[in-house]
């Protein structure tokens, strides 16, 4: 079969691999769809480990399944790369994320490839129907919407918040379309490309910024107060340094995306006291965070599938590699491993 290798942004190769065969507790995915995912582009996150093939906003047909495992086998499924075990203490105090078992269980060798085996433990916890309303590049959005769903839980985020999105790619205009289906009425999304802020607009956003002006009294003079709450969508040092002039007394800011780490950032700590900010972090998804993912995608009310700017066959992952690193004129770019 074919798999893409990553070594870098600029260096992705197709090459052929065998195919997995499968154990009796397993089964093997089809990869019908593969979402290359904003994190798979950060070279300081991802080069360390290559080369490797990476691909985690995986669906697909089960086409194998082993002697031991019932009702899977033909199925249009999504995959989960991560799951947890369900019995550690952070998994029994709700911190799923912070699982041990959730950081190092995946599948093999991962979604940029034609066929993935999926082993037992992500087969009792990590494999979702799609609805027959939903195709395989929409639920793509599954794994990256549940991690949106997971911050906004997290952070707290009430109808009556001003909420301030900085990034407006993939997770940004997630974010976006997400808190207008909560109800959320003032949502502000800020970036320096013109083409993404003016999608915002057009996924949900009520006013699109650009980010290189002074966001703060930009702000003040669109709502006559800051953000109550400030959700950082882009590693981009000064994205994290303006959330924090940004933010609302009594307010919160949540890092979804973080600065490399040779990045020490500056909190004015005594002014966050003194007004009671909060600042937290969000990390993956949980099992009930995909449960709730699946299940806002399948009313239809978020236009994921516009969202899709590119589709290309798995021989052309580079280009697509190219097309998330650039972010130019692009949005989502979607792999199709088994289209010609």
């Amino acid at each position: 079969m074919l798999a893409a290798f990553y070594y870098n942004n600029h260096d992705v190769q197709v090459q052929e691999i065998p195919t997995p065969k499968v154990g009796e507790e397993e089964v093997r995915l089809k990869v019908m769809a593969s979402g290359i995912c904003g994190s798979d582009v950060i070279e300081w996150y991802r080069v360390p480990k290559a080369p490797r093939v990476l691909g985690h906003e995986v669906t697909g047909i089960i086409d194998q399944a082993g002697a031991k495992v019932e009702n899977w086998k033909g199925e249009r499924v999504f995959v989960s790369h991560h799951v947890p075990c369900f019995e550690c203490r952070h998994c029994q105090r709700g911190n799923h994320t912070a699982c041990h078992t959730l950081h190092t269980t995946n599948f093999y060798p991962g979604g940029f490839a034609q066929y993935v085996l999926v082993p037992k433990i992500n087969v009792e916890h990590g494999i979702y129907r799609l609805p027959d309303t939903m195709s395989f590049e929409e639920g793509t959005f599954i794994e990256p919407l549940a991690c949106v769903s997971r911050g906004q839980r997290l952070t707290g985020l009430k109808k009556e918040d001003t909420v301030l999105i900085i990034g407006s790619g993939i997770s940004g205009i997630l974010h976006a379309q997400l808190a207008k289906y909560r109800g959320v009425e003032n949502i502000i999304v800020a970036d320096i490309n013109s083409y993404r802020s003016e999608l915002a607009k057009k996924f949900g956003a009520h006013y699109a910024l650009d980010a290189k002006i002074n966001l703060s009294e930009k702000l003040r003079e669109l709502t006559g107060q800051l953000a109550d709450q400030v959700i950082v969508c882009t590693g981009a040092v000064s994205a994290a340094m303006a959330s924090m002039d940004c933010v609302e007394n009594g307010g919160s800011i949540l890092f979804f995306a973080v600065p490399d780490p040779t990045v020490k950032l500056q909190v004015p700590i005594n002014q966050f006291w003194r007004n009671e900010i909060t600042m937290r972090t969000s990390y993956g998804a949980a099992p009930n965070d995909i449960e709730d993912a699946l299940g806002v995608l399948a009313t239809g009310k978020l236009n994921v599938k516009d969202m899709i700017t590119h589709r290309l066959p798995l021989t052309e992952a580079q280009e697509g590699f190219r097309l998330m690193s650039e972010a130019g004129n692009s949005l989502k770019v979607i792999l199709e491993p088994n289209q010609a």
